[in-house]
């Protein structure tokens, strides 16, 4: 899976390119946590071009929402798709994160 970085300031952009799933998941787990870890927790998941997630994903997004917490903030998600946004509420878990329609609020909500 290839993770593309983007800043804002303060904030950085991880936009994963394609499914969230099993052998895609160490990679995005690992730059979740680099990323939480030198960006005080200001990361935001574009998620627009991940059109499906599975058991694994969706447990590296509940650990990368735990990471963040741990800083004082949430996961925030932007342009996630019906498909991966569905497997969120079904599983119970779409209350763990901040939801945002586009990067731009995404970024902003950190002001």
């Amino acid at each position: 899976m290839k993770i593309e970085q983007q800043r804002h300031g303060a904030v950085l952009v991880l936009r994963p390119d394609g499914p969230l799933v099993d052998d895609g998941v160490p990679a995005f787990v690992q730059q979740v946590t680099e990323s939480v870890q030198k960006h005080a927790g200001r990361v935001v998941i574009d998620a627009g071009t991940v059109p499906y997630i599975d058991s694994d994903g969706l447990t590296a997004l509940v650990e990368a929402g735990e990471a963040i917490a741990q800083t004082g903030r949430a996961l925030k998600l932007c342009s996630t798709q019906d498909t991966v946004r569905e497997v969120l509420e079904v599983t119970d878990v779409s209350d763990l994160f901040e939801h945002y329609e586009d990067v731009t609020t995404a970024v902003r909500s950190f002001l």
